[in-house]
C-alpha cells in the first residue's frame, strides 16, 4: 500500500501546502470549505455543504457498515512573527491533507468499497463547538464506526511511530468580567481595584484541590484592565480562565469551585463578577474495538516495534462530543508521531511532513480492515 500512496504524493502534499498559506479561523473557514469541496466533487463523491456553518462532508459507497473519517478543518488567531493572524499551528491542515489522500487511495478502486465512507471536514474544532453542531445537523447519526487522526508532540512520541487512541482530557474555557466604578488614584478606600480582585482571584483558583490520581489545572489565560490613564484606579476588568481535567467528573468539580471562589470574591470587594462558559471539550471515550482495528493497521504500516500505547494527554478535542452524544458510535482517533515540535499552538510550530503519508496509509488500512468487518 505504501507504493500506492507515493503514487498521490504530489497531490496530497500539493493540498497541504495550499491549506496551510491559507489558513482561516473557526466558524469562518469559507474557502478552505470550497477548495474541499471542490476537490471531493472532483473525486466523484456524494458532498453535501451547509446553510447553517461552514464544513464539507463526502460519501463514497452505499449500505452498511458506515464508516467515519473527520479532520478539524480551522487555524488559530495567534501573533507569528509580531502580526496577528490565522495560522495552524495545531495540525489542522495535515489532518485535512490526510483525509484527502485517503479519499484518493479509495477511490483508486471503488469495487473495494463494501459499505458507506463518510468524510467529515469539521469547522471550529479550536472552539469546541463544531463536532456538537455537526451532531446537530445529523452528520453521524447512522455512523457505525468513527475515526479521527491528530499530529503528536516529539514530547509525547517519536517521529515514525503511532497510537491508536489519543485519551484526552476535559477542556472549558470561561470568559469573566469584573464591574465595578473606577475611582481616583488618590481614593483607593472609594471603591474596589479590579486587578487585586483578579490577583485574588488567580491566587484562589491555586488552591482549588480535586483527586491528586487525575490531572487537573486552572489558569487564568487573559486579563485587561485599565485604560490610558495611570491615575484611574479601574473597577472593572475581563479575563478568561482555562480549566483542564483527564476526566469530565472532575471538570465539574473544577468549574463549581470555580464559581464558588468567584461568588465569594464579589460579595468581599462589593463587585459583580460575571462568568461564561465561552467554549467547552469533552473528555475522551475510546470504543476498544475500533482502537484494536487501528492497532492493527498501524502494525500493518510501520511495524509492531512502531505501535505505541494510548496517548495520554491533558489536551483537549471535541471529536468526543460525537461518541458522547451518540454513544452507539465505535470512536477512536490516530495518534500519529510527526517529530512536531516546539509544541503543538506555538506559532512556529513544524513537524516532519512524510508523516502525511504515514497517516493516510494507517487511516486507508483502518478503513478497509473496518469495511471487512475488523
Amino acid at each position: 500500500m505504501r507504493k500506492q500512496v507515493e503514487q498521490h504524493r504530489s497531490k496530497i502534499m500539493e493540498i497541504f501546502h495550499h491549506l496551510h498559506n491559507n489558513p482561516e479561523i473557526s466558524w469562518e473557514e469559507h474557502k478552505t470549505t470550497e477548495y474541499l469541496k471542490q476537490f471531493l466533487e472532483e473525486q466523484g463523491l456524494r458532498v453535501r455543504t451547509f446553510n447553517s456553518s461552514t464544513g464539507v462532508v463526502a460519501e463514497l459507497g452505499n449500505g452498511k457498515p458506515v464508516v467515519a473519517l473527520r479532520a478539524d478543518i480551522d487555524a488559530l488567531w495567534q501573533e507569528v512573527k509580531g502580526k496577528l493572524q490565522a495560522n495552524h499551528s495545531c495540525g489542522h491542515d495535515a489532518h485535512m491533507a490526510i483525509v484527502a489522500g485517503v479519499v484518493l487511495m479509495l477511490t483508486d478502486d471503488l469495487s473495494k468499497i463494501e459499505g458507506t465512507v463518510r468524510f467529515i471536514f469539521q469547522p471550529a474544532e479550536e472552539k469546541g463547538t463544531g463536532a456538537l453542531h455537526f451532531v446537530e445537523e445529523g452528520v453521524i447519526d447512522d455512523v457505525d464506526y468513527l475515526y479521527g487522526v491528530h499530529l503528536r508532540p516529539a514530547q509525547e512520541i517519536p517521529d515514525g511511530t503511532a497510537a491508536p487512541a489519543i485519551k484526552h482530557g476535559a477542556a472549558r474555557f470561561i470568559s469573566g468580567k469584573i464591574k465595578g466604578d473606577d475611582i481616583h488614584g488618590a481614593r483607593p478606600h472609594l471603591g474596589a481595584n479590579a486587578i487585586e480582585v483578579g490577583a485574588a482571584l488567580v491566587h484562589l483558583l491555586q488552591g482549588v484541590h480535586a483527586d491528586p490520581m487525575v490531572p487537573h489545572s486552572i489558569k487564568m489565560t487573559k486579563f485587561h484592565a485599565g485604560e490610558k490613564n495611570a491615575n484611574i484606579i479601574p473597577g472593572s476588568a475581563s479575563f478568561s480562565l482555562d480549566l483542564r481535567a483527564q476526566t469530565n467528573d472532575v471538570m465539574e468539580q473544577l468549574t463549581n469551585q470555580t464559581y464558588e471562589i468567584a461568588d465569594k470574591l464579589a460579595s468581599l470587594h462589593q463587585v459583580d463578577i460575571e462568568l461564561d462558559i465561552a467554549a467547552d471539550v469533552a473528555a475522551s471515550k475510546v470504543h476498544s474495538e475500533a482502537q484494536q482495528i487501528m492497532a492493527i493497521a498501524i502494525e500493518e504500516a510501520l511495524g509492531k516495534s512502531r505501535l505505541k500505547k494510548p496517548v495520554v494527554t491533558t489536551g483537549g478535542d471535541d471529536f468526543h462530543f460525537y461518541t458522547i452524544k451518540r454513544p452507539h458510535v465505535k470512536a477512536t482517533m490516530l495518534g500519529l508521531g510527526c517529530g512536531l515540535t516546539p509544541g503543538l499552538h506555538h506559532p512556529d510550530m513544524t513537524f516532519n511532513h512524510e508523516a502525511i503519508l504515514v497517516g493516510v496509509e494507517i487511516l486507508t488500512r483502518t478503513i478497509m480492515r473496518t469495511l471487512r468487518g475488523g
